[in-house]
């Protein structure tokens, strides 16, 4: 599929980023519209990235080869069933960005089989930097699978998963995991003020220190386990610390971290099958 048009419909922070990410990556602009009902976003994206946009979702998708669903969960179904007339005569490849929405239920309320995607991005897309993970129904070709592959890696990397299930993990990990590092960050600069930093010395140290650690974790190849080991000298300072965490169950409490978060996106998963 060459230069696909794809409509995106809802113009909040991960539709726009979604766009941004496009054109920055080469897709052409006038193989993009952008459907939202507020008229001051559609400005925005008008003049920042002069695409065409609508404030109607149908005259979006009868342009589009792809239809990617940038809206918030509890708004998807009414969308879908506003839209399942229009798709199931023009047969687009969806892409469904919404949080704990299984395939099942989409193709429910469309009230037909067609070839969709789900992915599962996290807030640092808005930046460039986002990890997604994508599923594909039966009915998605492969084709269609690198053209979803390709939108979601303009705003970060992607990886694919062969189970739905296993976005409920996806969900716990990367996508409820920025949250967990802007946590530790939190932790560790309110700590260093309480032991004398400067608020904004803090701060900068602790950011900096979170961005190498991360660009090494990614640059060198090496498993951070090994990382973590080189930094940990024997009877030294850092080694003291490592200690002190494991002897406080650092592990345990993040294990069981991830599997409240899995067994929530689990739970609200079956909240929305069973309504």
């Amino acid at each position: 599929m060459t230069s696909p048009t794809i409509a995106i419909i809802g113009a909040g922070n991960m539709g726009t980023s979604l766009i941004g990410g496009l054109i920055a990556s080469g897709h052409p602009r006038d193989h993009l519209i952008a459907a939202d009902p507020s008229k001051d976003k559609l400005t925005y994206l008008a003049n920042t990235f002069q695409i065409q946009t609508t404030n109607h979702n149908l005259v979006a998708i009868e342009q589009a080869d792809i239809v990617v669903l940038a809206v918030k969960p509890q708004h998807i179904e009414s969308l879908i069933k506003e839209i399942a007339e229009s798709v199931q005569h023009k047969n687009p490849l969806i892409i469904t960005i919404a949080a704990g929405i299984r395939i099942a239920n989409i193709e429910n309320w469309l009230g037909h089989s067609l070839a969709i995607v789900r992915a599962m991005p996290n807030t640092p897309a808005l930046i460039g930097a986002g990890a997604a993970a994508l599923f594909a129904n039966a009915e998605v070709t492969s084709e269609q699978r690198n053209a979803a592959e390709s939108i979601l890696r303009a705003v970060g990397i992607t990886v694919w998963v062969d189970d739905e299930a296993l976005m409920d993990t996806v969900t716990a990990l990367s996508g409820s995991g920025p949250a967990y590092f802007f946590l530790i960050m939190e932790i560790l600069q309110e700590s260093a003020e309480a032991l004398g930093l400067p608020t904004d010395m803090a701060k900068l140290l602790t950011l900096q220190t979170a961005l190498g650690a991360s660009r090494m974790a990614i640059e060198s190849g090496q498993p951070v386990s090994e990382l973590r080991k080189q930094v940990t000298s024997p009877g030294g300072t850092t080694e003291k610390a490592i200690n002190t965490l494991e002897n406080q169950n650092l592990r345990g409490i993040f294990q069981a971290a991830l599997q409240a978060a899995k067994s929530r996106s689990e739970e609200l998963a079956e909240l929305i099958g069973n309504r």
